[in-house]
């Protein structure tokens, strides 16, 4: 094939040195692939480094408190990652003896792990001819077959994965999946892709169509929706009073300062609308200032105010914690910048 050889070549000079690349443990494969989902490699590689001090291997991680994995996640992003990283481990470690599993059905039945994360494990950890499918993959693929089809809709992913099949070599799926995402990282990014100094530009048919910066093609993106939040900063007695978010959806498990959405003005509407979310009763005190944040589908403005608290429900999911005590409970950024004002 002479795509994959051209390719190969080149990845033997240009590879980038990654702590979890030629890690003879599988492990170390699957926290990194979970890890690099929608996240760049330069960001990953702390994390991944701390984490495999924490957490060296499956039964270590499957034992660990769901505070302590997410405390090791802050910061990272898409928290139920982490969270799904978790509860597989517990089934690996109960299960499978501590170790992945060989067999790629029951390697599928874990959370988190899906077609993709199957195809790279199988590949780069087991050896095995498997094809696999990151928005790296998805976008040099794009431009090297000049798929018009949406690369981000059933049919376009369906011919994406035949191409990334297709051009399998036996015997070094890992490495050339790999290749591709190096190549998709540092030589075919999303935007001024560095045609001249790609290896398989004589194959590739949207450069030869001058279309390269139209591909891959994507479904036009809906409206960011603005969210406003009014946020509680409830301090007595050196404690703050923090609430632990509901264990699915997002920041699934992590805690935050007690904050409700509000429509109009945060100042006059913040007593009113955590009464109404929460039974949590408050007199409000001076602003604190807003922190603003963007997840991938809205962007949320979070007015901190100085509160006292007038009635505090029963509820488990409330606790008072001492300040010196803030680093040890996992936040979002929106609710850790807040600590660090506090503090």
């Amino acid at each position: 094939m002479k795509l994959s050889t051209t390719l190969l070549k080149w990845y033997s000079k240009h590879a980038r040195a990654m702590p979890w690349r030629g890690h003879p443990d599988p492990y170390a494969v699957w926290v990194s692939e979970i890890m690099l989902q929608q996240t760049r490699v330069e960001t990953v590689i702390p994390y991944f480094e701390k984490w495999m001090k924490l957490f060296p291997d499956i039964p270590s991680l499957a034992n660990a408190s769901e505070r302590d994995v997410l405390n090791a996640w802050e910061g990272l992003g898409y928290y139920s990652r982490a969270r799904n990283l978790h509860k597989a481990a517990k089934i690996v470690a109960s299960k499978f003896n501590g170790q992945l599993p060989l067999d790629l059905t029951d390697l599928r039945t874990l959370p988190g792990i899906g077609r993709y994360t199957v195809g790279a494990i199988a590949s780069i950890a087991f050896k095995m001819d498997e094809p696999t499918l990151d928005g790296n993959l998805r976008r040099v693929f794009s431009r090297l077959y000049n798929v018009t089809e949406f690369a981000d809709s059933p049919a376009g992913e369906k011919i994406l994965w035949g191409l990334a099949a297709q051009n399998l070599p036996r015997g070094k799926a890992g490495d050339y999946n790999q290749a591709l995402m190096d190549l998709g990282a540092t030589i075919c990014p999303p935007k001024n892709p560095r045609c001249l100094l790609c290896p398989l530009m004589k194959l590739c048919k949207a450069r030869e169509n001058g279309t390269q910066e139209l591909r891959p093609v994507l479904k036009p993106k809906k409206k960011t929706p603005h969210y406003l939040h009014a946020a509680a900063v409830i301090i007595n007695r050196g404690r703050a009073l923090l609430s632990q978010r509901p264990a699915d959806g997002l920041l699934g498990g992590m805690w935050e300062f007690p904050n409700a959405r509000v429509s109009g003005n945060p100042a006059a509407e913040l007593a009113k609308a955590l009464r109404s979310a929460s039974r949590l009763q408050v007199k409000r005190g001076a602003a604190l200032g807003v922190v603003q944040h963007a997840y991938s589908h809205f962007k949320v403005a979070v007015h901190a105010f100085r509160c006292e608290a007038v009635s505090i429900p029963k509820n488990k999911n409330l606790k008072w914690v001492k300040l010196s005590e803030l680093d040890d409970y996992p936040m979002g950024k929106v609710d850790r910048q807040i600590a660090l004002k506090i503090k």
